[in-house]
């Protein structure tokens, strides 16, 4: 049987860049996989599944994994595949699950081996997640139009024939989504998880409360839903919304119970997806603190924040010498432990105002009892009080990188978001890290140009996503459990908006997370990419496609100190069409010549527009002058 290896090395990406040939695609014939598996050969000839297929299952433990792909297969086909006993020699059209009696050394806890052939598919695994796993990669085998919601008729669906070997780079491939600053439903959440399993995401970060709203019941604090879960009600720019007024009701919110909360933790389990909770404190407790007003230093009655700009003068900030702070999170972290299974649990820690601390009598004197010198080495007496409490429910404890300051809690893990450096010597100090940077990992941001995309802050392109590497140079990579993506949603009202945010960024910090780094290849994953879009259109998944849109920097002319803009794409073989005269470019007006565009005299604006061929790729981007400046 004739194969084909599809492997290409650095240095032909290097030749192909160096020639010109940037709209050359790698592998063409390949099948697009997200994320990338470690080995791939694509065979001859391919397996047909229709509805005389059979199914045989080593272990009846499989059932859960195979019905799931049986429900996301079922719409589109129209038919069911049954499940048989144990199959025959030579019998054809059928796909066997295996779970290994003899450990695979090589494929771990969630690795897996694909064989796909005329006759058969077979998958390999040590374990049922590796299985999913295998069942992910063959659903993207299948044509795009499996993913639909509606019966496809008239479609063959056909399965290229390959053999797969695959397994992940790191333990811990996370996405993080904030219910605080907007709600999401359980249902909202439930589809969210459902689309983090198509690529191989294990673990799913839910940040369960901040100063917009308290998100889970607790038995015995019922304030924490009757008023912690609600705020005004506010339209528009997020950050910059007006105060709650006397009287005005507050009705924008929700929370699940802790049913909802099991019945999650249960439909992502059958995903193999483990569920970090949070519980955000000290900071960002103003919800909890509206709740019971006596746990802040101040004491004041403040109302759940509906997204007002208030740092500094309002105190969301738990008070370190109280003991009822204690004694209320004792309660809060017992429930939590309780309902999820996760060995984690997350308790924030970020961005934490220490001003009311400095005035406060009681966090002086505990400061004064336990000599402390700094408001940095008070919260982290705090954040070993918390640790004690969470490892005492059976838990180990996980926090924004500020929980090194003033040192870390003896067992904590930390989630580097600041940059690298937290990770880097939380890793050195021997504790384990999650590499979750905001310049590569923070999925709020702006993925395009802010002229044309929803208003947020910072910028995050998918190529800054996808070439990340977590393990920094010279660290122990044994401590870094793996990456993760987070979504904070004070500009994301809706999950339509949340996907948009999420894809196809996600899918890079996917294969960052599973993929080997030396597989790892741009032009290869923006082939890749593209060719899932199809897939995310029938599963009605909205996504953003700013990876095609032109990049505009400010430079001046080294001779005459004029502006200019210099242009650029992210995406291999696009060509940017330009126009100075107000007038909207397409692909015949001039094109982008490679180096920086001096304003033509009276001229105060540009606009830009990318094309493939004779396809536009781009909304047209208009910039004035002005605004260019503004980019130095």
């Amino acid at each position: 049987m004739k194969k084909h290896l599809f492997r290409i090395s650095r240095f032909a990406i290097l030749l192909l860049s160096l020639t010109g040939i940037t709209n050359w695609v790698w592998g063409a014939d390949t099948p697009a996989i997200i994320p990338k598996p470690v080995s791939l050969e694509l065979l001859k000839g391919s397996f047909t599944l229709n509805p005389k297929t059979v199914c045989y299952l080593s272990q009846d433990s499989l059932l859960t994994d195979w019905n799931i792909f049986q429900k996301d297969i079922f719409k589109a086909t129209g038919f069911t595949i049954p499940i048989k006993g144990s199959s025959r020699p030579h019998e054809k059209n059928i796909i066997v699950l295996h779970t290994l009696t003899q450990l695979d050394t090589v494929l771990g806890k969630e690795g897996y081996r694909l064989w796909v052939s005329p006759e058969k598919v077979e998958i390999w695994a040590n374990t049922s997640a590796g299985i999913f796993y295998g069942l992910q990669t063959l659903l993207q085998l299948l044509p795009p139009e499996v993913e639909s919601h509606e019966h496809i008729t008239g479609q063959s669906w056909t399965i290229p024939c390959v053999r797969i070997t695959d397994y992940p780079r790191f333990q811990w491939r996370g996405l993080m989504l904030d219910v605080s600053r907007h709600f999401f439903t359980k249902q909202e959440v439930e589809a969210y998880i459902d689309e983090m399993a198509r690529f191989k995401f294990n673990v799913f970060h839910w940040h369960l409360s901040d100063d917009n709203g308290w998100r889970i019941e607790i038995k015995g604090l019922a304030k924490l839903t009757s008023v912690g879960a609600w705020r005004v009600s506010r339209t528009g720019d997020f950050g910059t919304f007006e105060p709650p007024q006397p009287g005005e009701p507050a009705n924008d919110g929700g929370y699940y119970t802790q049913d909802d909360i099991r019945e999650v933790v249960a439909y992502a389990a059958q995903r193999h997806i483990t569920i970090l909770p949070e519980i955000d404190v000290p900071a960002h407790s103003l919800a909890l603190i509206a709740s019971y007003p006596n746990l802040s230093c101040t004491g004041l009655p403040y109302a759940v924040n509906p997204g007002s700009p208030f740092y500094r003068w309002l105190d969301n900030v738990l008070c370190t010498g109280n003991d009822s702070t204690y004694i209320v999170l004792d309660t809060i972290f017992a429930q939590i432990a309780r309902l999820f299974p996760d060995p984690y649990i997350h308790v924030g820690g970020d961005e934490a105002y220490k001003g009311f601390w400095a005035q406060d009598p009681r966090d002086q004197a505990v400061m004064k009892a336990h000599g402390l010198h700094t408001l940095e080495e008070l919260q982290s007496y705090f954040e070993k009080r918390v640790e004690q409490i969470v490892t005492s429910h059976g838990k180990k404890m996980i926090g924004w990188d500020e929980i090194l300051e003033g040192g870390l809690a003896p067992e904590a893990a930390v989630m580097s978001w600041r940059g690298i450096q937290g990770g880097i010597a939380a890793a050195q100090q021997h504790h384990d890290v999650v590499m979750s940077p905001w310049g590569h990992c923070y999925l709020d941001l702006y993925q395009g140009d802010p002229l044309v995309e929803p208003k947020t802050y910072g910028m995050l392109r998918l190529d800054s996503c996808y070439l990340y590497d977590p393990v920094p140079p010279g660290v122990d990579s044994s401590y870094i459990l793996g990456i993760q993506g987070n979504l904070w949603t004070e500009h994301v009202p809706n999950l339509r908006h949340a996907e948009y945010m999420t894809w196809p960024r996600a899918m890079a910090i996917a294969e960052v997370g599973w993929t080997p780094l030396a597989e790892k290849n741009w032009v290869d994953f923006i082939h890749r990419v593209e060719a899932l879009f199809p897939r995310l259109d029938a599963q009605q998944v909205k996504y953003s496609t700013s990876m095609y849109q032109p990049i505009i920097q400010a430079v001046r002319d080294s001779l005459t100190a004029e502006l200019e803009a210099k242009l650029s794409t992210q995406v291999p073989g696009l060509t940017i069409y330009y126009s100075f005269d107000g007038t909207n470019p397409d692909n015949f007006y001039p094109a982008y010549p490679g180096h920086p565009l001096p304003f033509p005299k009276g001229a105060t604006e540009l606009r830009v527009v990318s094309y493939r061929g004779a396809q536009r790729m781009s909304p047209i981007i208009v910039i004035t002058k002005d605004q260019l400046r503004q980019r130095f």
